[in-house]
């Protein structure tokens, strides 16, 4: 803002209301208020630090026009929030569809649709504003669709009230969400990444697997899974731990688009990973009414799978193609771990915390506060002020990015469940499948990937949610399998062209193609593409069930998808002809479909690795096969 707010002031005004924020939310914590007052200054705070991080970005506009037009959103958004709370006794006292509904509702909640539009402009583009737009246009002009699309719709009063004046809209699930467990994680990662710990991990991850064939990628994959399941966003796990690891990647040999590829898809993947996960698991948990430690559980065996895969395929293809590891020397240039290894503390608290029954919200905090006491256990790690401040400055700024977007889908899931459209739509999906499970999946799987483009994945998901898992559910498919189900190929939707969010950042921080780096992520994220069929088919994969049952299920999941790996690479001590590939590659497909156990589990892995074992020990009798100087990306 050139004028009225200049960048400075606002930095400063953004500063302190963050820190307000801060003291707010462990405030609730500790006094826990009702929803319809802690939400609406959640959400109106938010609105105002994102209009001050985020000024408009019009070059046609003078600068003072510019200025004018943020400063009238902030004092939209204070005043919406004035609203909310002289208006709190009557709104929490009222009735739905019987108590009136007055000029200043109307007006006030008009102001706040439109000042999330904006937000969620600023925050994440075009793409979810027109997706809030058209199921806008759908509340109030249902009536003229044809076939199952049709409703009656809504008038004015009634949209207002299903969509701001209760629990059911824009102060429903998604801003409780990020009220209640979404802010803690983001101020705990912030925390952490200020101290020194995402450094720690990619030190860590470089002494572990550096040396190792395919060093660098593997501790790209491995860095960036720990810093990504505490962080919980893939674009920025990339920018944050990319602008090391690609480079690194490219010194050994890795074209740059590959880097940034692989870079891409081991980013995204970190929402995946316990005990943090994506925004995305925090929505599940209050959508399913269970604990987040139960949803971070489920989701390990998973997020194993997914990544052992990755280091798998990033072996074989280093193998293929005669990519060097680092030299020691290169690994000895990372800073001693010993001496910073009590910076593991922070984590290793939080988790330990989840595990024992504490609250969500209250282990982050409790992790938080350790970040600014850990270091001082050795003199090497001490902090200053300007660690401390960074923390507090980055905390509420990425929760502001967070908590509007996802408050904007709660425009959503109220128009979608007050019309019956979830409902509509997973009866015309069960009829276009004609019952099928397999079929149903691969529709719901696609609608997922098509749908994340360009979205957020807690975006994706709350839609996906709304619109899939009833279908899924209506199949015989338990909740939290089918729920797991539509997470997991959001995720996936991030590096998924054409429009692949991750892949772009990426490509930005590696100067790559960024088409190319949207199919290398896209390739080999296809090593784990269908775990989630693994979810429906084998509830041990998601924990649920006896010790017994869910350990056989974590290694089923293990050496099937370990066998899809050897077929998408093609390389096992020697180049696999298409012969060998298929059966090998059909024989990990389903193995990762079929109940761990069965005959036919039983079969289809013993044929593959029987096949795998073959041309293994047939390549060594010939003697090594000479890596190809170039080769087709995966």
């Amino acid at each position: 803002m050139s004028s009225g707010i200049n960048r400075s002031t606002a930095k400063s005004l953004a500063f302190v209301i963050g820190i307000g924020l801060i003291l707010f939310q462990v405030y609730i914590l500790i006094y826990p208020q009702q929803p319809l007052f802690d939400r609406p200054v959640h959400l109106a705070t938010t609105l105002v630090l994102l209009f001050l991080w985020r000024p408009l970005e019009a070059p046609a506009l003078p600068g003072w026009l510019r200025a004018v037009i943020d400063s009238a959103l902030i004092a939209a958004s204070i005043a919406v929030l004035a609203y909310y709370l002289l208006a709190f006794e009557r709104l929490t006292t009222r009735m739905e569809n019987v108590s009136p509904i007055f000029a200043i509702d109307i007006a006030a909640g008009i102001t706040l649709v439109f000042l999330l539009l904006e937000g969620a402009r600023r925050a994440v583009g075009w793409i979810l504003v027109w997706v809030l737009l058209a199921f806008i246009a759908y509340a109030f002009w249902g009536n003229v669709l044809p076939g199952w699309l049709n409703f009656r719709g809504f008038g004015l009063e009634a949209a207002i009230e299903i969509t701001t004046m209760t629990t059911a809209g824009v102060l429903g699930v998604t801003t409780s969400t990020s009220v209640s467990f979404v802010f803690y994680f983001i101020l705990f990662g912030a925390c952490y990444a200020a101290v020194g710990g995402g450094q720690l991990f990619m030190d860590l991850a470089i002494r572990a697997a550096g040396r190792a064939t395919g060093g660098t990628a593997k501790a790209a994959i491995i860095g960036s899974s720990l810093m990504g399941s505490i962080s919980g966003s893939a674009v920025a796990n990339v920018v944050s731990t990319g602008v090391l690891t690609i480079p690194m990647m490219k010194r050994t040999g890795i074209p740059d688009y590959r880097a940034a590829g692989i870079e891409a898809i081991a980013s995204t993947g970190g929402q995946l990973m316990p005990p943090v996960m994506g925004v995305a698991a925090f929505v599940m948990a209050e959508l399913l009414g269970i604990p987040y430690a139960q949803i971070a559980l489920a989701g390990l065996i998973p997020a194993l799978a997914f990544y052992l895969a990755l280091l798998l395929v990033v072996d074989l293809i280093a193998r293929r193609d005669g990519v060097r590891a680092l030299t020691a020397e290169e690994v000895n240039q990372t800073p001693p771990l010993l001496p910073r290894l009590h910076l593991i503390l922070p984590p290793l608290l939080l988790i330990g915390m989840l595990i024992y029954g504490y609250s969500a919200a209250y282990s982050a905090v409790a992790a938080s506060a350790v970040c600014f006491i850990a270091p001082f256990i050795r003199r090497n790690t001490w902090i200053g002020t300007k660690e401390v401040l960074d923390a507090l400055r980055e905390a509420p700024k990425q929760a502001a990015e967070v908590a509007v977007p996802i408050a904007s889908i709660g425009l959503v899931i109220a128009v979608a469940v007050q019309s019956n459209l979830a409902l509509k739509f997973a009866g015309s999906l069960l009829s276009l499948s004609e019952g099928s499970i397999y079929a149903s999946l691969a529709l719901a799987m696609f609608g997922c990937i098509i749908m994340g483009m360009g979205l957020p994945t807690v975006a994706a998901y709350i839609i996906g949610a709304v619109l899939f898992v009833p279908a899924i559910e209506d199949l015989g498919i338990q909740p939290l399998a089918a729920h797991f189900f539509i997470f997991y190929y959001c995720v996936l939707s991030m590096v998924t062209p054409p429009v692949a969010l991750a892949s772009f950042a990426a490509a930005g921080v590696g100067k790559a193609s960024t088409m190319q780096t949207s199919l290398s992520a896209f390739g080999l994220s296809l090593v784990a593409f269908f775990v989630p069929f693994a979810f429906v088919f084998d509830p041990g994969v998601l924990a649920q069930g006896p010790a017994v049952q869910i350990g056989l299920s974590a290694l089923a999941l293990l050496v099937s998808t370990a066998l899809w790996a050897v077929a998408f690479v093609g390389w096992c001590g020697r180049k696999l002809t298409w012969a060998t590939r298929i059966p090998i590659g059909l024989a990990g497909l389903l193995g990762v479909v079929a109940p761990a156990g069965t005959l036919t589990w039983l079969a289809a892995v013993a044929t593959g690795w029987a096949l795998v074992a073959a041309i293994f020990t047939l390549s060594r009798r010939n003697g090594p096969v000479p890596p190809f100087a170039k080769s087709a990306d995966h």
